[in-house]
């Protein structure tokens, strides 16, 4: 039975705050989700034609689950960060399920294993059995995490095999290439033909070393705070983006980073936690419950180095997505910013808020296209965090940068206020979605007790302004003519 949300929690949400019960029921309802989504691949390809998926995999995968199995059973790695309950323990297993990028892996099996995905083909069968022989490598790490002995064989893709959490092994062939593993004693052999064998070194928290030049170990910048857990930044996992997949005009796509991309990356998280707090304590305590990963993007076109592009994927909570961030207020920012989109994702699994029908448009000053109500929801939800974030900022900040946090506080609250009519005025408001939209009203209301310097107030209506008339005129013209 998946739990429900209590009233004074859907009031924390709806303010974009939450404490940390509230977060922390987000957490477990994620997770217990994604537990869930895994279970469903391993039904769906149980149940698979023998042309889709093989009785020789349908065998593996059997196996691969009782290995993860046992896995789960051993002595438990500790805590998994700020989110687990006292006295909660988590396994290497399910630490390594748990991940973020392991989601969009599901996804993945179960689309190419669902009954009406077309036909058989050639390049389905093969994305396919990619995916299911990530598996094996998911498990073989979650085994040796565990002290678990094992020898497997796994498959490279495009000559490269990717072991969660550890780092990458570049093979000495192209293609994908079968690569046997032994691991035992905190060490991996990795076996391949016409090569010399790799040996890795697990590291007592994340990451793998050796000193072989066919081995990419996984990254991690330092914990948010003192104690807390390394935050992934992973660039080589093959799930971490939407192959072919619909994105956003804005976003690019995944990147590799060299070392000057990752010092960059470093500088600015040094930061970000100092940053988040200039913005409110809860801003902290979001971040460090519900952030467990960082996904590198490439930086968009034009940008050069004072712009980016971030994203979440629902089907990745607790992942991050962004191009190199330039500041640590600006990655503080972005954290902010898509975290509460994060939670508002968790929250409608959990909550049915509307039920608008999928092609309403409507104007969002952030955006140039027409929203649907979701999406203009999502949108002001996060903009609202931000302009909050951005008034304590100015409220309590170093007098350097108050200017400019007034100047973002009064244009993330302009266009949330241009929107909250449409929001609070939809008829398909469900009488949880209205509590929710209610205290999004009056957080809004709020913030008028402290208000931006007139200057910055007059600029960000005249900004205001100028959008709509402009998404107007778009529509305008974007209409079929009469007759």
């Amino acid at each position: 039975m998946l739990p429900q949300v209590p009233d004074r929690a859907l009031a924390e949400l709806g303010r974009t705050e939450g404490g940390t019960d509230t977060l922390a029921l987000l957490v477990r309802d994620q997770d217990t989700r994604r537990l869930l989504l895994l279970r469903a691949v391993l039904d769906a390809a149980d149940a698979a034609d023998p042309a889709v998926c093989s009785a020789g995999q349908k065998a593996r995968l059997r196996d691969d689950w009782a290995l993860l199995a046992e896995a789960d059973r051993a002595a438990p790695a500790g805590r998994r960060g700020a989110e687990a309950t006292e006295g909660d323990a988590v396994s290497p297993a399910r630490a390594l399920l748990l991940q973020p990028l392991t989601g969009p892996w599901a996804v993945s099996c179960l689309r190419g294993l669902a009954p009406g995905a077309g036909p058989a083909d050639d390049q389905r069968i093969r994305e396919l059995r990619r995916a299911l022989a990530h598996f094996g490598a998911l498990v073989t790490v979650a085994a040796a995490r565990a002290g678990i002995p094992v020898t497997t064989r796994l498959t490279a893709r495009d000559g490269v095999l990717s072991l969660p959490s550890l780092g990458a092994l570049h093979t000495a062939g192209s293609g994908d290439v079968s690569v046997e593993v032994d691991a035992r004693d905190g060490r991996l052999t990795l076996r391949q033909t016409d090569a010399p064998d790799v040996v890795v070194f697990l590291e007592s928290r994340f990451g793998a070393w050796s000193g072989a030049p066919a081995w990419t170990p996984a990254h991690a910048l330092p914990g948010l705070t003192s104690g807390a857990a390394p935050m992934p930044l992973d660039d080589l996992d093959p799930y971490r983006a939407v192959r072919g997949g619909p994105r956003h005009h804005t976003l690019s796509g995944p990147t590799t980073l060299d070392d000057v991309e990752r010092k960059r990356w470093l500088q600015a998280w040094s930061g970000t936690a100092a940053a988040l707090r200039s913005g409110g304590g809860h801003r902290l305590t979001e971040a460090l419950a519900l952030l467990r990963c960082l996904v590198p993007l490439e930086m968009p076109p034009g940008a050069d180095g004072r712009g980016g592009c971030s994203a979440t994927r629902r089907e990745a909570f607790g992942a991050l997505l962004s191009s190199t961030p330039p500041s640590p207020v600006a990655f503080a920012g972005t954290l902010v910013h898509e975290l509460q989109h994060a939670k508002l994702a968790a929250l409608s699994d959990m909550v049915t808020l509307h039920q608008s029908a999928a092609d309403a448009r409507y104007f969002a000053p952030w955006r140039p296209d027409p929203r649907p109500y979701d999406g203009l929801l999502q949108g002001a939800y996060a903009h609202l965090g931000l302009a909050d974030f951005f008034q304590r900022r100015a409220l309590t900040g170093e007098p350097a940068h108050r200017e400019s946090a007034w100047a973002q506080h009064a244009r993330y609250r302009a266009q949330v206020g241009a929107v909250l009519p449409a929001l609070v005025g939809s008829p398909h408001l469900t009488v949880r979605g209205r509590q929710f939209v209610d205290e999004m009203v009056a957080a809004h209301e709020r913030m008028a007790a402290h208000p931006a310097p007139r200057g910055h107030t007059a600029r960000a209506q005249a900004y205001l302004k100028s959008s709509r008339t402009l998404w107007t005129q778009r529509q305008s013209t974007s209409l079929p003519p009469n007759g």
